[in-house]
């Protein structure tokens, strides 16, 4: 391992959180000039966005044929987003959680959460395979368009114009102005994903640690440093709701999109690894679902929740270490988590979701 290694590991990292910044802010500042609704902006570029560095690296990982790579950058992200990010959100302010998301985009994040895994059953990720998942990507965001258009408020036009400062005179050529951020903000990530990979596969060899280990930890919290930026932002901002609404559309394209176009460019199937199939994709399942009691009880995310989120995402990262390290602690740990730890989480957010619905129901 040479320190070129660590010089494409950064450098990646700083351009891929650059490259989706300057994405982000060319896009919905064209969008909005164009008349689209700010809500579909936010649920759609926003969104796009800020995986759009998980979208670069799985894509090029899976084009070199490291598909273990980019499945362990996808699965390790959805869990750090919302594990880590969340729960690092949380413990800065309680986070607020919208009707919708609990109606509708959990549960969505929990089908694709499931739907991927089926198709990955077989041991691999075929072009017919990302084909399917980009159509439900597709069919997402035009339920979004069409809804947004039907339901949008004067609130919601409020929030994203003075986001974007879009409530600023149009200068002139502004449109070019912005073309040239997104085409700029494009370069970046190409170019941050090339020098990502390249250093993350270098590293999991110098280690002697498969690439799947890899794209879970390294490369999943490097990609996600875009949604913990815009987070913790959301919530100094008190824009709470974002801040969830970011995690959870971010994961559902993640699952759908990511994984999806890079199945479909990978000169052959994508691999999955037996060990992705028995333990992580399930954990990444298990994180989706728990949003469900968590964000039901009071529509809100309190902060010892947000620390029960840090202390399963410290856990779960340990498993992995002591995993590849070889360590015999690593079954005896595993076991525990699985045996005592997580039916006790399970149990106590059942009693959670219940008394939550118990209050409601006699508030009615």
């Amino acid at each position: 391992m040479t320190p070129m290694t660590f010089v494409y590991l950064i450098a990646g990292l700083i351009l891929l959180v650059a490259g989706a910044e300057v994405l982000v802010r060319g896009a919905a500042k064209l969008a909005a000039q164009f008349g689209i609704p700010p809500l579909v902006i936010g649920l759609t570029v926003v969104a796009f966005g800020t995986s759009a560095p998980e979208t670069a690296v799985s894509v090029q990982a899976a084009f070199n044929n490291s598909g273990d790579l980019a499945i362990g950058n996808v699965i390790g992200s959805n869990i750090a987003n919302v594990l880590l990010v969340l729960g690092a959100t949380a413990l800065i302010a309680p986070l607020i959680v919208s009707r919708q998301l609990i109606r509708l985009d959990v549960p969505i994040m929990i089908g694709a959460s499931l739907v991927v895994y089926a198709l990955a059953w077989d041991g691999s990720l075929s072009k017919l395979d990302g084909a399917l998942m980009f159509a439900g990507v597709v069919g997402y965001t035009s339920f979004l368009i069409i809804s947004s258009r039907r339901d949008k408020t004067p609130a919601e036009d409020d929030e994203f114009t003075k986001e974007f400062g879009l409530d600023e005179p149009v200068k002139p050529y502004a449109w070019l102005i912005n073309l040239a951020l997104i085409i700029a903000g494009l370069v970046l990530l190409v170019s941050g994903s090339g020098f990502l990979v390249e250093g993350a596969v270098s590293l999991a060899r110098a280690l002697g640690l498969s690439e799947l280990i890899i794209g879970l930890t390294v490369v999943a919290i490097g990609t996600s440093l875009p949604e913990l930026a815009t987070s913790i932002i959301a919530a100094f901002r008190g824009e709470r709701d974002i801040a969830v609404g970011n995690i959870v559309g971010s994961n559902i394209f993640n699952l759908l999109c990511v994984l999806g176009l890079a199945s479909m460019v990978s000169p052959l199937a994508i691999s999955v690894s037996p060990n992705a199939l028995a333990f992580d994709f399930l954990v990444m399942i298990a994180v989706a679902i728990a949003c469900l009691p968590i964000f039901f009880a009071g529509y809100r995310i309190n902060r010892w929740e947000g620390l029960l989120f840090l202390a399963y995402y410290l856990a779960y990262t340990l498993y992995l270490v002591l995993f590849a390290t070889g360590r015999p602690l690593a079954q005896t740990f595993g076991d525990a988590m699985l045996g005592y730890v997580l039916p006790l989480t399970v149990v106590t957010l059942l009693v959670i979701a219940a008394r939550a619905w118990h209050k409601q129901r006699e508030t009615v």
